[in-house]
C-alpha cells in the first residue's frame, strides 16, 4: 500500500507559515509524503487567515479549487477563519475537517483516523479552549526559519479578532525555546525569525521578559542571525534597541505597527500609544543604528478618518522616512467595535488613499535601497534562482541579486552593492 500524500496551503502571516512546517514534519514523521501545494494530494491542510474579509474569501476559494481538481481529497482546515467560523467553512463543499488555532496539535492525529470522504467533522473551535501554546518552527522551505515564542494578545484593537482567534498572551520558557533554536541550528539554518502574534509581549505566561529571550537566543551556536518579526511600539523598550545595536546576531530591521498618523484615529483604534511616542521610538533606534530598515503597518479607511486625518499620517510618515509601509485598506470584522462606528469611509475614497501611500512607500523604499549602492556589505543568499540570479538580503533587509552559484546558498558572503533595478533589487559583487 502506497504512503498517502500530504499538500499544505498557508495563508496569511509568519506564525502561519511556522506553524504549517511543523505541521509538516508531524505528517512525514508519520509516513505520509508531502507534496507540492500544486500536486496531487490525498489529504489537503489549509492553514487560514482571518485578518481582512479579502482573507476569508480567499480561503474559501483555495476550498473550492482544491475539491474541484482533487475530488476524493480530505480537505482540513485550520487558523484563525477555523476559529472564527468553523460552521460558515464546514457549510462549504468539499471540506472534511474544521479544526481550531488550539487544535493544531491533534490535527495529524484526527486527519490520520479519517480514511475517506464523508460528513465534515468540527473541532475544538470554542475560544475558552485557547490556552494551550503550540510549539512551532520552519524548516526545509527556505534559508530563513520562523520560530514562533508567542501566541494570542492581550490588547483588544477596536478593528481586530486576532484575541478571539488566537486567545490570551502566551508563550513557552525561554530553555524550550532555545532548544528549539538549537535543533534549527542543527538543521544547518543560519537565520531566525522571532515571530509571535503580540511577539514583544512574550512572557505572560512565564513570568520571563522577552530581553531575556533575546540575550538567551544570543549564545546559541550556529545562527548567525536574527530578526525581530514585528514589535509594538509601546515594547520597543531602550533596552531592547541597545541590545540589538550591540549583538552582532541582531539584525538592524524593526517591523513596527503605525496603523495611523492621527492621534484621534490611533484613540478610535485603542492603540496603546501617541505619535509622539511612535516617533520617539523611531529616533531611539536611529540614535544607535542609522542603518535600519524600518518597515511600519498602516491602516487606511478606518471609520472616522477625514481627509485631513489622512493627510496628518501622509505627512507623519514622509516625515518618519521608513524604508517599508504595509498598506492595509480598513476591514470591518463581525464582532468588533469598529464596526458599529460612525462615519464609514467610501471604499473609493479607501482605494484613493491606499494608491497615494503606495506611491510613497515606492518613493521611501527606492531612496532606502539606492542610498546603498557603492557600499559593501553582508548578504545571506537564499536557494531562489530566476533568470540566471540568486538573490539574498543584507542585515538592513535591503534585497540583492548576484549570479547564481551553488555553493553560495545559504552562506552569508561580502559583497559590493552596485546599481539598483526598477524592483529595488541591488546588483551584487561578491568580493570572497
Amino acid at each position: 500500500m502506497r504512503s498517502r500524500r500530504v499538500s499544505f496551503h498557508t495563508l496569511g502571516c509568519k506564525l502561519n507559515f511556522s506553524e504549517s512546517s511543523t505541521l509538516a514534519r508531524q505528517f512525514e514523521e508519520g509516513g505520509y509524503i508531502r507534496v507540492a501545494p500544486t500536486s496531487e494530494a490525498d489529504i489537503c491542510v489549509i492553514n487560514s487567515c482571518s485578518v481582512t474579509e479579502h482573507a476569508d474569501k480567499k480561503c474559501r476559494n483555495l476550498i473550492r479549487k482544491l475539491h474541484r481538481r482533487f475530488p476524493q481529497a480530505i480537505i482540513a482546515v485550520t487558523g484563525c477563519y477555523a476559529q472564527l467560523k468553523p460552521h460558515e467553512i464546514a457549510a462549504i463543499d468539499g471540506v472534511d475537517i474544521v479544526l481550531s488555532n488550539n487544535g493544531k496539535g491533534e490535527l495529524y492525529k484526527r486527519v490520520s483516523e479519517l480514511t475517506e470522504k464523508g460528513r465534515t467533522q468540527v473541532y475544538s473551535c470554542d475560544t475558552d479552549s485557547l490556552t494551550t501554546f503550540f510549539a512551532a518552527f520552519s524548516s526545509g522551505d527556505r534559508t530563513r526559519t520562523f520560530l514562533k515564542v508567542q501566541d494570542g494578545c492581550d490588547y483588544c484593537c477596536s478593528y481586530c479578532t486576532i484575541h478571539y482567534a488566537r486567545g490570551s498572551s502566551r508563550n513557552m520558557p525561554i530553555a524550550d525555546l532555545v532548544e528549539e533554536a538549537r535543533l534549527i541550528a542543527a538543521a544547518g539554518q543560519k537565520e531566525i525569525v522571532i515571530t509571535g502574534v503580540n511577539t514583544g509581549d512574550f512572557g505572560r505566561s512565564t513570568g520571563e521578559k522577552f530581553i531575556d529571550l533575546l540575550r538567551a537566543l544570543n549564545d546559541v551556536e550556529g545562527i548567525e542571525r536574527y530578526r525581530i518579526s514585528s514589535i509594538e511600539p509601546n515594547l520597543l523598550t531602550d533596552e531592547i534597541i541597545e541590545f540589538c545595536a550591540a549583538s552582532p546576531k541582531f539584525q538592524h530591521h524593526f517591523h513596527i505597527p503605525l496603523q495611523s498618523g492621527s492621534d484621534k484615529i490611533l484613540g478610535l483604534m485603542r492603540r496603546r500609544y501617541t505619535t509622539a511616542r511612535f516617533a520617539d521610538r523611531i529616533a531611539a533606534v536611529r540614535r544607535v543604528m542609522p542603518d535600519a530598515f524600518i518597515g511600519i503597518d498602516v491602516i487606511v479607511g478606518f471609520p472616522g478618518e477625514t481627509e485631513e486625518d489622512f493627510q496628518t499620517t501622509y505627512d507623519f510618515l514622509s516625515l518618519l522616512q521608513p524604508a517599508f509601509l504595509h498598506i492595509f485598506p480598513f476591514s470591518e470584522r463581525a464582532g468588533t467595535p469598529a464596526v458599529e462606528m460612525p462615519d464609514k469611509v467610501q471604499p473609493s475614497i479607501t482605494t484613493q488613499r491606499v494608491e497615494r501611500l503606495e506611491a510613497l512607500c515606492q518613493q521611501l523604499h527606492g531612496s532606502f535601497c539606492s542610498s546603498a549602492s557603492g557600499q559593501e556589505d553582508y548578504v545571506l543568499f537564499e536557494s531562489t534562482l530566476r533568470g540566471g540570479m540568486m538573490f539574498g538580503y543584507t542585515g538592513n533587509y535591503r534585497r540583492v541579486k548576484a549570479p547564481y552559484d551553488r555553493n553560495r546558498i545559504n552562506t552569508i558572503c561580502r559583497v559590493k552593492l552596485g546599481a539598483m533595478d526598477e524592483t529595488h533589487d541591488l546588483i551584487g559583487e561578491i568580493l570572497d
